[in-house]
């Protein structure tokens, strides 16, 4: 094993190397800590110095002591966890002298590696977005409300956001902009009910502010969902205390959240006093470019006291949902009247109170269990239900319940990555944002679905879009049953998609680009520009492959939990209006062929053909392409329909003998562009548009990856150039395979080899900014489907770390990308291991990262459970029932619960 050695002095860092731990050392190197330059600036001088060394773990032999962390040290009057540092960047895990005198090297780096691969840790305070992004990261949810990880004692501010939301709940207000009216529909911010705090001999209460603060650590544990904050204060006045709140969600009882609040005076005796509050002076502030439109969506109606509770009623704007929330405050001492308060903000504030006398050392804990319902799940008297629901919560109950949930979770959907700490953290990071964000969906009380932030912040205003397709796979491996009532949340929605095409003349359904509360557009007809501050047209809702994403979800959920039931009573309905949409959408031109225009495909910089009088781009090739899809696999599904199912549905959807012989003229006739070197157009006209010298672009502003502002800002428009925001014509191959849609190309009488989707891919690639976290992800598997796995494990990696380390600059301060997690997630087992299980039949062909040993999981698929244990020369598969899979291109039989081992 190769050990680095950490000496932390006051002005460099002393760095000793040896081969082995019992080897002295064989190199040893000094660097200067440069004041004008950050301390991690300071630290990457380090990887630099290691370069062309393999080094496995490090030592830190003079870390300061803490509880939370064992290897914390101080440089240049700065305190920083410099193990969080360095295992962040060389992917190693680092341990303090003292750790290896008490339990010896081997231990302490095996305990250090299963804790990071199971804690989400942040050391330091820090300020702005990059605190708004850390909260959105330790968000704590149950799938009914997410709980943004802010410090309970924060109020909204700019470095602070507790936010709250409860899925499903929007709301609609109008501003004038400019003279228009605009109306926007947002996933409503909540009161504040984890606010608590302290104070010190009825002094005022403490508030965050970094004078007063000497030490953070903000630790989520993934093994229960717990996220517990260590804060050492010193007041103004000498006091110093260290605080330690611990938060959860409960699972079996979702209406439920708890805080366990610790509070330890260090250096005095005397009165302590603790503060509760729900606070309704909220309004929806999580994104700065929101904040010209009215934010405002909550009316307090009601306000009441009982012993140790508080509660607070409220009712949006113009939905009128009525909400309440309750808080019951307990601990040692007494209870008071809160402080008389005659201000404004004080007449929204449902407030509680404990005074005790403390002494030094001795650690007194307090509990706030919060309640929150809505008239939207809840059909009783909602403050009556509430006050008998906060009667039996407690922390105890909520930690036992959250324990409880995640360890059947991850007994069924751990991925387990041998020989990467950091991915295998940030994966189980990703796994547990999918499931916080809608677990309490399953239960079919809560009419809602996936958005497109998670429930962590207020980004695309909490709208639902294509982004559920990168996520329902997961959820139909490991909760089929969640996975269902998300497509519910769709199905519930029909009408409405049927309202939307007949408004816009066409037949079937066309779902939105953006869905909330009842299924209309809710896109934006104005987005603003940062670079000029100026608002411009957003056709964004133009987007209408977002219906071809649905009618994917329900066929990939059928597929892959062999769902009849769903089939026949809602999804084939769906399947038929959506492909009647399109059926209406094409038309046929003077070559014969079918052509779809007044479109936008998933590349949102192209909107409109430059100087164009209409808005869209005619045959865009994705949307082409799915449809064709689509109308192929709706053949089939009809195929394998009893007909008195079809009979019943064609009753509701009018779809006849004749529609289904327009489906297959239309599925074979449909027009693309392809040049003469096998290039596929990513619409019509695409190749008469000139390429963009990026080369140009990036030495004039860096990056690049939002180059449609940068273009409008120089007075031009994307639209008149070869310029891709994300992965757009080749995600076909992303959502299905490459045999499935050369075979679709040669349907539609386009002949290409298989060697030409490299050519494809690197045509594009040399033309997409990645202004979508979702791209990386998307090319990433199409560079490993073209043999390219350096490349492709470049863009898996920054797609994996992309909220982890914000890469887009204060976007993760919005809310996560939880489409990218779930497209990360699904990528590791189906392109990476090889478990393709989306295909027509399982297909297992390995292509493990150098990076990775080994990986072990198991998916239940059409109610079969299998286990995969693979590694570079392995492959091992268990199943509880007698299965045939295809293993490296060969059919191999299994008997239930008997190993199968191919070597490879």
């Amino acid at each position: 094993m190769k050990i680095i050695t950490l000496h932390v002095l006051d002005d460099s860092l002393k760095v000793s190397y040896a081969p082995d731990a019992q080897t002295p050392p064989q190199r040893q190197f000094i660097i200067a800590y440069n004041a004008d330059q950050t301390i991690g600036e300071n630290l990457e001088n380090l990887r630099v110095k290691l370069v062309g060394l393999d080094v496995d773990a490090a030592i830190v032999d003079n870390a300061l002591s803490y509880p939370f962390s064992d290897t914390v040290v101080g440089i240049n009057h700065q305190r920083i966890d410099i193990g969080l540092a360095i295992t962040n960047m060389l992917n190693i895990p680092v341990v303090s002298q003292q750790t290896v005198a008490q339990h010896g090297l081997a231990q302490a780096l095996a305990d250090k590696r299963d804790y990071l691969a199971w804690h989400l840790d942040y050391y330091g305070q820090y300020q702005g977005k990059r605190n708004y992004g850390q909260e959105a990261m330790l968000t704590v949810g149950n799938g009914f409300f997410g709980l943004r990880g802010a410090y309970p004692e924060a109020h909204a501010n700019a470095d602070n956001y507790p936010g709250m939301y409860t899925a499903g709940l929007y709301d609609q207000l109008t501003t004038n902009l400019n003279g228009r009216a605009v109306t926007n529909e947002d996933l409503v911010n909540l009161p504040n009910a984890q606010a608590l705090t302290f104070g010190v001999d009825h002094q005022n209460p403490f508030q965050i502010k970094a004078s007063d603060i000497q030490d953070i650590y903000r630790s989520l544990n993934l093994h229960d969902g717990a996220l517990t904050t260590t804060m050492l204060v010193q007041l103004p006045t000498g006091h110093m205390l260290r605080l330690t709140s611990t938060k959860l969600a409960n699972f079996k009882d979702w209406h439920r959240f708890a805080i366990r609040y610790q509070i330890t005076p260090l250096n005095f005796a005397g009165s302590l006093q603790v503060y509760s509050m729900i606070d309704g002076n909220v309004r929806n502030a999580n994104v700065d470019r929101y904040q010209a439109f009215d934010q405002r969506h909550l009316r307090i109606t009601g306000m009441s006291q009982q012993t140790d509770s508080v509660f607070l009623e409220a009712q949006t704007r113009t939905s009128q949902v009525k909400l309440v929330l309750g808080s019951h405050l307990t601990g040692p001492g007494k209870a008071l009247t809160a402080p008389n308060d005659q201000s404004p903000q004080a007449q929204k504030q449902a407030r509680q109170m404990r005074s005790v006398q403390v002494v030094p050392q001795q650690t007194y804990t307090f509990e706030k269990n919060v309640v929150l319902f809505t008239d939207r799940e809840t059909t009783t008297p909602l403050l009556a239900t509430a006050t008998q629901e906060l009667a039996h919560a407690s922390f105890a109950d909520t930690l036992t319940s959250s324990q409880a949930y995640w360890q059947r979770r991850w007994a069924d959907a751990d991925i387990q990555i041998t020989g990467d700490v950091t991915a295998q953290k940030l994966t189980r990071v990703n796994l547990y944002h999918l499931f916080t964000a809608t677990q309490a969906i399953a239960s079919g009380k809560i009419d809602a679905s996936v958005n497109a932030r998670g429930l962590d912040g207020e980004a695309y205003r909490g709208h639902v879009f294509w982004d559920e397709m990168f996520d329902l796979p997961v959820y139909a491996l490991h909760d089929p049953q969640l996975a269902r009532q998300l497509l519910m949340y769709r199905y519930r929605r029909l009408p409405a998609a049927k309202a939307n095409a007949k408004a816009a003349g066409f037949a079937g359904a066309m779902y939105p680009w953006q869905s909330g509360q009842v299924g209309d557009e809710q896109s934006q007809v104005t987005h603003l520009n940062p670079l000029t501050n100026t608002w411009d047209p957003d056709y964004s809702s133009l987007q209408r492959h977002v219906s071809l994403a649905i009618a994917y979800n329900v066929i990939m959920y059928v597929r892959l939990t062999g769902d009849q039931d769903f089939m026949d009573h809602y999804g084939l309905e769906m399947l038929e209006e959506i492909a009647q949409f399109w059926l209406s959408k094409a038309h046929r031109d003077q070559s014969g062929r079918y052509t779809i225009d007044h479109v936008m495909g998933p590349d949102e910089f192209h909107e409109n053909y430059p100087n164009a009088d209409t808005q869209g781009l005619t045959n865009n090739a994705y949307t082409n392409l799915m449809v064709a899809w689509l109308f192929d696999q709706l053949d089939q599904v009809l195929d394998a329909t009893k007909p008195a199912t079809q009979h019943e549905v064609a009753s509701k959807t009018h779809f006849t003998a004749a529609t289904r012989t327009q489906l297959t003229d239309v599925q074979h006739h449909l027009k693309l562009d392809i040049n003469d070197d096998g290039i596929i157009g990513q619409f019509e006209g695409y190749f008469k548009l000139p390429a963009l010298d990026f080369e140009k672009y990036h030495k004039k502003y860096g990056d690049i990856s939002r180059m449609d502002r940068i273009l409008k800002s120089e007075g031009k428009t994307p639209d008149a150039y070869q310029v891709a925001k994300q992965a757009d014509t080749l995600m076909p191959f992303y959502n299905l395979d490459k045999a499935q849609v050369l075979q679709l190309l040669d349907q539609l009488g386009y002949h290409l080899s298989a060697d030409q989707l490299a050519k494809n891919l690197q045509f594009y690639l040399d033309r997409t900014t990645h202004g979508s976290t979702l791209s990386r992800i998307v090319y990433a598997a199409l560079t490993a489907m073209a043999g390219h796995l350096d490349q492709s494990w470049r863009l898996y990696s920054q797609a994996l770390f992309s909220d982890y380390y914000d890469i887009q600059g204060g976007t993760t301060a919005e809310g996560i990308h939880l489409g990218v997690m779930g497209a990360v997630t699904l990528m590791a087992t189906r392109t990476y291991a090889g478990v393709d299980s989306l295909a027509p039949q399982i297909t297992v062909d390995p292509h493990l990262p150098q990076a990775w040993q080994a990986l072990h999981f198991g998916q239940t698929i059409r109610g079969i459970r299998y286990t995969f244990t693979i590694d570079h020369h392995q492959i091992q598969v268990t199943a509880d029932h007698a299965a045939t899979l295809q293993i490296l291109h060969k059919p191999v039989a299994l008997k239930a619960h008997q190993p199968v081992k191919i070597n490879y």
